[in-house]
């Protein structure tokens, strides 16, 4: 049994592994303002906020109700759209959305409410972001999104006071096991269940798992979910690099990454929407092992490390290492990653990571290219590239890197080196581009850096226009 707060009162569900949130919201809960449009987390119109406690009192952020297992609400405070409108006022959002004609249909309206109501409140993911950028992983067909922005723009940020929901969260005993899953509190626990379940389906934001069960009807078997295991949702930053645990969301990573290089920080802004950021983990991303992940190129350029645990053994391995083949990573059975060092950059290194998609925001990568490169005197003295999308994993270009180490940084080096793309990949064709796309714009990609070395502070027009924005 779960147990949770909704609007001060305290609910207590039995729910199964693989029941969303969603549903338990609608169905069994009676709040059918939260809407089903997609059922993947795309659209934003199931938005809800949870509230959980944190070091400096209650921490909010917007989530897709839709791929949001009900397990993971336990012990968390849910706030729906109907719980915005106390004693029949309205909230500042809601007022300011009826003022500047921001809803039409008004489908999609809940879920915009609740993100931007998010963000008056100073949610996760929303501070020193634009309104545009806060409202990335929310759609709308019908009004247009120029109304909906003022009406986000007009609220000023004003945290609420949550002193009664903390109090009444402290009385709230975990629930640890369920009908068919876990939730363990430790990383030791964690390690425990795994020798004993060696093959459960780990779960920690259920950003790509809840579409294994809203899309394909997957049955996942024992699911043990993680998102509540303190160890792995610590940051912990040095003069070599950053440590991240494999439970840290984006948006909890997002500025710690763009003190490594701001390339990194432009690529979780990239990363989805802010519902999906603020549930997916950059843990997750790589354990996954899809060939196009987003933060994957990044991180083997930059010669990351994957530290993995089972019972109480650890190892740790070259995060290029981890990926074997599509859908096989250097992975045991009971074994789980725990946290991933990303090394900072030397100072003289040229890097950068480009993500082009058909859309710019809070879509799926057709390919996504990082590189570091390190020159003197005009000389190439290292090189590290690699790319998502091109192959069945993410995947170094040791072929193009060749090609470019030891030789004078020039166009003609450059386009040597593009040449030799064809060794490192043969990409397919799929929904997102062709084969032969892929092969011309990661070669251009890499013309991309010859060009922002050549001409600094300048940009580099239409090249750089259409490969940036995909």
């Amino acid at each position: 049994m779960i147990r949770f707060l909704l609007d001060g009162e305290l609910m207590e569900v039995e729910v199964e592994a693989t029941e969303t949130a969603l549903d338990l919201i609608r169905y069994r809960l009676g709040r059918t303002g939260t809407k089903e449009g997609c059922a993947e987390g795309d659209c934003g119109a199931c938005t809800v906020l949870l509230g959980e406690r944190a070091e400096t009192g209650l921490a909010w952020r917007a989530v897709n109700a839709c791929i949001l297992f009900a397990p993971m609400l336990d012990g968390k405070v849910l706030k729906t759209v109907e719980s915005l409108a106390g004693g029949g006022v309205l909230a500042p959002i809601q007022s300011e959305m009826i003022e500047r004609h921001g809803s039409q249909c008004g489908f999609c309206t809940p879920g915009f409410v609740m993100s931007l109501h998010g963000r008056a409140i100073g949610a996760l993911g929303t501070a020193d972001r634009s309104v545009a950028d806060i409202l990335s992983g929310n759609l709308c067909r019908c009004t247009g999104y120029g109304p909906i922005v003022a009406a986000g723009e007009a609220v000023a940020v004003q945290p609420g006071d949550d002193s009664a929901d903390l109090k009444a969260l402290a009385g709230i005993a975990p629930a640890e096991a369920g009908k068919g899953w876990f939730a363990p509190r430790t990383a030791d626990a964690l390690a425990a269940l795994l020798l004993q379940y060696p093959d459960a389906r780990i779960v920690a934001g259920a950003t790509d798992v809840g579409l294994w069960v809203t899309k394909q009807q997957r049955d996942l078997g024992t699911v043990i979910f993680i998102g509540d295991i303190a160890e792995l949702r610590e940051i912990s930053s040095s003069a070599g690099g950053l440590r991240i645990g494999a439970g840290v969301r984006y948006s909890e990573a997002w500025d710690a990454l763009t003190d490594i290089h701001p390339a990194l920080g432009e690529l979780v802004r990239r990363i989805a929407g802010t519902q999906v950021r603020n549930a997916g983990t950059i843990g997750g991303n790589i354990a996954n092992g899809s060939p196009i992940g987003d933060t994957p190129p990044a991180l083997i350029v930059l010669d990351a490390q994957l530290t993995l645990r089972s019972g109480k053994d650890r190892r740790t391995i070259a995060l290029e290492q981890f990926f074997i083949e599509y859908g096989r990573q250097d992975r045991a059975a009971g074994e789980f990653v725990e946290s991933i060092f990303v090394p900072r950059p030397a100072a003289d290194t040229m890097f950068d990571v480009i993500k082009l998609s058909k859309r710019f925001d809070s879509d799926i990568s057709a390919v996504c290219g990082a590189f570091a490169l390190r020159i003197a005197e005009e000389q190439v003295i290292a090189a590290r590239i690699a790319f998502g999308g091109m192959a069945g994993t993410p995947k170094r270009a040791l072929a193009c890197e060749a090609a470019l180490v030891g030789k004078r940084w020039s166009a003609a080096t450059v386009e040597a080196a593009a040449a030799a793309l064809v060794q490192d990949y043969a990409p397919l064709t799929d929904a997102r581009g062709s084969s032969a796309y892929r092969m011309t714009v990661a070669a251009n990609l890499l013309r991309r850096m010859w060009l922002r070395s050549s001409r600094p502070g300048e940009p580099v027009s239409v090249l750089e226009k259409g490969l940036a924005y995909g």
